[in-house]
This record gives structure tokens, sequence and C-alpha cells, in this order.
């Protein structure tokens, strides 16, 4: 006889209660404790008798006799996607990948499934879509491989036995939320057979070294759903972005154990899929006027790469007398700092003023070293001065005032004279590193605000 046991299961955090809850404790989400039973076999007596104990001794290998063996990567041709990855995708590497509905990640994935295939067969497992609606994708993107496969499946155990029997070099699961395991009674999408899907897909790319990309829905806060081991279990996590509208998408790495995390790669979305962006900063900075007012270029580091990305500002006066501060794409507690700084340190009268802060294109800024930038832009829409768009400015600021060393200067400016910029604004406490080396950028050295006041009066 088999002993079942009954509890209740957040779908959106994992959060497990005995009882039903009407809001999760954990994530504070209403209505989205599910009933989960988990069926246990129970053995007899008799039985449980005849069962040997055995222990087993685990391996304990010395420190220094470990070979350590380099990791053999699948290229694309898509060198964005492949950068983001950390220089391709590992064998035996479990990528999941997140974004809205309609964002184009099954788009994505069908043209790089078509790439892989000059390693080995590809197999395409379909949870949501059917045969038909593949091939049509297919057909307009111009796939005509014949390694690619196609697996109408959502049963995780025939999923197993034909990967396991087959061995393709690379495995894609659309959607992760649609499998399900006969060994649970749940539903699919619940935490309890998304962990156990994502634990049989883990233990195959592991022991047969067969890659997989699992596409994973994310919830109205832009989470991935699911429990949060999901994102643990995985080797990388991928999330793509893309703002309504606009035809541009934005692939980021979350997590990464094969490569460095925060990685940025830009595509356009096309007719015939997607189209890596090469050259972003480029792409960023194309509507630009000569001189502008309350605009300043700062190079983002993000990952590895640099993008130049355009701090805009405008300063208007507060109608209702209590000023707003709106800001798309930068930190908005970052913003408070920063104008407080100003008011302070500049004399900008934000304290009766409302303060709008936009970065065009719909990257969001975390580097400190955009800082600089973003107050040049609001002294400069204060005081009405015009800034050139050939430069630009680098630096984190202090509460005193005080322009604080940037990290990898050096790659930031190289990347500034790629595309003819003619000066910077640098921190003092970057001279160092940047005097002895040959830039045909004017570089204008900064100690604190009270001397960027004194050179854009």
């Amino acid at each position: 006889m088999a002993k079942s046991k009954s509890y209740f299961v957040c779908n959106e955090c994992g959060y497990r209660s005995a009882k039903w809850l009407g809001k999760c404790p954990e994530c504070d989400s209403w209505g989205t404790l599910d009933e989960e039973v988990e069926i246990s076999p129970r053995i007899s007596s008799s039985k449980a008798r005849n069962i040997v104990v055995g222990k087993s001794e685990s391996k304990v290998y010395s420190f220094k006799e470990i070979e350590v063996e380099n990791n053999f990567r699948y290229k694309t041709r898509l060198k964005e996607f492949d950068r983001v990855l950390g220089g391709g995708l590992v064998q035996g590497e479990v990528v999941l990948l997140t974004g809205n509905p309609g964002i184009g990640k099954s788009t994505l994935l069908l043209q790089t499934a078509e790439e892989y295939t000059s390693y080995g067969d590809v197999l395409y497992v379909l949870g949501e879509e059917s045969p038909s609606q593949i091939k049509d994708r297919g057909e307009r993107l111009g796939i005509s491989s014949k390694g690619l496969y196609l697996m109408p499946e959502t049963e995780m155990e025939s999923i197993y036995e034909h990967i396991v029997t087959r061995k393709p070099k690379v495995v894609v699961i659309d959607s992760i939320q649609t499998l399900y395991s006969s060994n649970s009674e749940s539903i699919p999408g619940t935490p309890t057979q998304i962990r156990e899907c994502t634990l049989k897909i883990v233990e195959i790319a592991k022991t047969h070294n067969i890659s997989f990309f699992i596409v994973g829905h994310i919830t109205k806060d832009g989470k991935v759903a699911g429990p949060k081991l999901l994102e643990h279990m995985v080797d990388a996590v991928l999330n793509f972005e893309g703002e309504e509208g606009l035809y541009y998408r934005i692939l980021r790495s979350i997590k990464n154990r094969f490569g460095s995390t925060n990685e940025l790669g830009i595509f356009n979305m096309e007719e015939d899929g997607m189209k890596e962006v090469k050259n972003s900063s480029e792409f960023f900075l194309s509507e630009r006027d000569e001189k502008n007012i309350g605009s300043m270029v700062v190079p983002v580091l993000e990952g590895t790469k640099v993008f130049l990305l355009e701090i805009q500002s405008l300063i208007t006066d507060s109608p209702f007398g209590i000023p707003k501060r709106i800001v798309q794409g930068f930190d908005k507690n970052r913003i408070q700092i920063l104008s407080a700084l100003a008011e302070k340190l500049l004399g900008i009268p934000l304290g009766t003023k409302d303060l709008f802060v936009n970065i065009p294109g719909g990257i969001a800024i975390k580097d400190p070293a955009a800082d600089l930038a973003a107050v040049v832009a609001m002294l400069s829409v204060a005081r009405g001065i015009e800034v050139s768009q050939k430069v630009g400015a680098i630096g984190e600021l202090g509460l005193r005032g005080e322009i604080r060393k940037a990290a990898f200067i050096d790659r930031r400016l190289k990347e500034m004279e790629k595309l003819g910029f003619s000066g910077v604004y640098v921190p003092e406490a970057n001279r160092k590193d940047v005097e002895k080396k040959n830039y045909k950028l004017k570089l204008i050295y900064l100690k604190s605000l009270d001397e960027l006041a004194e050179r854009m009066r």
C-alpha cells in the first residue's frame, strides 16, 4: 500500500504549507497556493527486515592530482549569442532562457538549433506548439537542416528514454512548464513538477554530456516562474528582454557558471529571424544632434563589453508644489542622491522642480561610473549649456561631491575612441592609469563637482 500526504505549494516562490492560505507568507502573493499530493511507498515490516543497509565509500581526490579539462564549446554564427554564453555552449551545460511571451525565445532557439546541427543531431521538444507550427516558422527563417528533429511530447519519462537512446548533442525544451513526470500526481507547471523534470534534465546532461536549453516562463513581476531552486540547478540563466513596440531585443546573462554574468547581447527582430547588432554603441547613439542640452554620453561596462549610452535629463517647474522624480533606465534611489548633490553643491534648484531622467534604448544602467554623466546632464539643462555629442563623462560620485575612480577605464576610453569621440571627463584618481597611454581623446581630469561647475560656467 502507498501512503499519500497532501500539502500546499505556492506556484510563485515554492513555499510549502500544511494548510491552505490565501496569502503566501514568503512572497506575499494572493491565491497562489495549490494543493499537491505526494505518494510514498509503504514498506512492510517483513520486507523491511530483509533490507541490508550497506555502507558505500565516497571517492576522495587529491587537489594536485585532479586534471582540468578544457571545456569544448559549441559555437554559432551569432557571435553576440556565443559571447553572452561565455564563448559558446559548453558540452553538458543546462541553460535556462526566460522572457515575456512573444519576445522571440522560440525564434532565437530555433535559429541556434540549426547552427548546432554542424556538431551532431539536435532535438527540439515541443510542449506548446505543434510540429507544423515550428515547420512553418522554420521555413520563414530559412531553416533546412536534416539534423534537426522535432518531438511533440510532454511526459518526462518518454523524453528521457528517447534522449538516452538517440543521444543528440543539443536538446531544446520548450517549455519546462508544460512537462510532467508520471512519478508525481501534480499537474504540469506546479513547483513539484518543474523541480522533478529539471532534476531529470540535469541528470541526463551531466551523465551523457548532452547540452540543454530550457525555455521558462516568467511571472507578472518579471521573475522566473516556478521554485527558486530552478535557477540554482541550471548552469546558466539568460533573460530575453525588449520594450513593447521596439524591434530590438536584449539578451542578458543573469547567471553563468562558464562565463561572466551581466553580459549583454543586442539583436534586431526581423522577418527572417534575429539579427545580431555588432556595433551596439553606435546603434544606441545613432539619433543624436551635433550639440545637445541636458544630454551626456557614458561608456557603461556590462559583463565584458562596453556600451556607449546617452543619459537624458529634463527639469521643469512643479505645478503642484510636490516635485516628482520620473526615472527610466536608471536607479531611482541613485537619482535621488545625485539630485541632492546637484542642489547642494552646484546650486541647481531642484527642491521645487520636477526631474525626468531617461536612458534611450531600453537598457537599464547599473554601473556607478554613470553618476558623473547624469549630473552633467542635469547641470546642462539647468544652465542651458549645450554639450557636444563628441564629449563623454566617466566617474562615480561620493556624498562629499568627490569624483571617485572608475574601473576598467582603459576599455571605456578605447570604445569612445573607436566611435570618434574627441573628449571625455575622467576622475583625477585615474590619471596614473591612463597618462602613459597615447589616446586620441582629450582627457579632462576632475577631482570634484566644484571643478565641474567651474568648467561649465
